[in-house]
């Protein structure tokens, strides 16, 4: 019995010591690239071009309205890329940037705001708060891009929100959104795109056709294997131009006009909107929709 007893003890002693010895030996957990990444840089450069917006809006502006514009306002903002943009780009441009979320504001401050010059930061400013609710001084141009409008999920609520844009501009004011469609909207798919040092992945979730809702996210993939999953969630409704310009009426803008995108000797987006009156069975298409609130030129 003793010496049963012994040998347990003497196996216990041992596995004691197989564990100390792993424990002090063990490598170190290998750093991702999804680790590193930051999720609103990734957005910047796989989704945003605010440069090109900022040109389309000057230059829609002056078609539609005549002058060249100085204000700007930017809902749903996020890192509020865009106002800052616009600030730079003309010594005098203002902007006023608004949205929900305090946390990504906070970047916007430190990462665009910070970066601009003492005359370009007093130029530009951020507002925490419901897009709805927030009035500010009115402006030549008021945008809402990236779809983020079509939180709103039923015609009430939408008109709530486009009636807001509508008060917060000057009489010959432009209000101006994004939107996409085609059959390829609908479908329950992922769309994968290489960036080089990252891969952006859209992800068309689930789509709902008795309601239009649209769950939609964006991940981040990494040539090390690692991953951002859901680094964006939306839980949209997938509105159409026929009912969005038939609200914009509703809201109070004397007229609207579709600029739809078109396309280059390969058959492939160029980049370049054009006003049309009717748009072509594309599976996937974007447009810009630019509501005036007085009359538009000519």
């Amino acid at each position: 019995m003793a010496a049963k007893s012994d040998g347990k003890k003497d196996g216990k002693k041992k596995k004691n010591k197989r564990k100390q010895r792993g424990k002090g030996t063990a490598a170190p957990a290998r750093v991702q690239m999804a680790d590193l990444a930051d999720r609103h840089e990734l957005y910047e450069a796989s989704v945003q071009s605010v440069r090109h917006e900022v040109e389309f809006l000057a230059s829609a502006f002056k078609e539609l309205v005549g002058r060249k514009p100085v204000t700007l306002r930017e809902d749903f903002c996020g890192t509020a890329a865009a106002a800052c943009e616009w600030v730079r780009s003309h010594r005098q441009r203002e902007a006023v940037a608004v949205d929900i979320d305090p946390a990504v504001l906070e970047w916007g401050r430190t990462h665009h705001v910070a970066a601009l010059k003492a005359g370009q930061r007093a130029r530009v400013r951020l507002i925490e708060g419901d897009v709805r609710e927030t009035g500010t001084e009115p402006v030549d141009i008021a945008v809402a891009f990236n779809f983020s409008w079509w939180t709103f999920k039923t015609r009430e609520e939408l008109l709530v929100y486009f009636r807001s844009a509508y008060d917060s501009l000057a009489d010959d004011g432009l209000f101006v959104l994004d939107i996409y469609g085609g059959s390829d909207a609908y479908a329950e798919q992922e769309e994968e795109t290489d960036y080089g040092l990252f891969t952006y992945v859209w992800d068309q979730h689930a789509f709902d056709p008795v309601s239009a809702r649209y769950i939609c996210y964006i991940h981040f993939r990494f040539p090390d294997g690692s991953e951002l999953p859901r680094a964006y969630s939306y839980d949209w409704r997938l509105w159409t131009l026929p009912e969005v310009r038939e609200l914009l009426a509703e809201a109070g803008f004397s007229s609207s006009v579709v600029y739809w995108q078109g396309e280059d000797e390969d058959g492939e987006p160029s980049g370049e909107f054009s006003i049309v009156e009717r748009g072509d069975a594309d599976p996937a298409w974007i447009a810009y929709v630019a509501a005036c609130k007085g009359p538009a030129k000519g």
